[in-house]
């Protein structure tokens, strides 16, 4: 069973069968089944709110969690990576050397 406060199946319900007396089936047999199916659709529908929330709370953390994703790649992608960094100083260093050698032919042929 789904859960040991379950006593019946739904092919223990259909198969159930009562002993009939002269006047009909047994009224307290019959009362006391219908007592435990009672019970057991009562469990079910507290096992089913009980998921019901839990697969709510799920949803909520699955959202808050995409939200938490998107915000992070968001500051990922704005941050510049090391390799462009030292890309980007390795072009500033040569552009610095270029300016000197220029600088110095254009200061000799003065």
């Amino acid at each position: 069973m789904l859960n040991e406060k379950i006593k019946l199946s739904p092919e223990e319900i259909v198969e159930k069968e009562f002993k009939i007396d002269a006047k009909g089936y047994r009224p307290q047999e019959v009362d006391h089944f219908l007592d435990e199916v009672i019970m057991d659709y009562t469990e079910f529908t507290k096992m089913i709110r009980r998921q019901a929330k839990e697969i709510k709370a799920l949803e909520e953390e699955i959202e808050n969690l995409k939200k938490e994703n998107r915000s992070l790649e968001t500051k990922l992608d704005s941050k510049p990576s090391h390799e462009e960094e030292v890309s980007n100083l390795d072009i500033m260093r040569r552009l610095s050397q270029l300016e000197k050698i220029v600088y110095s032919k254009f200061n000799r042929e003065d």
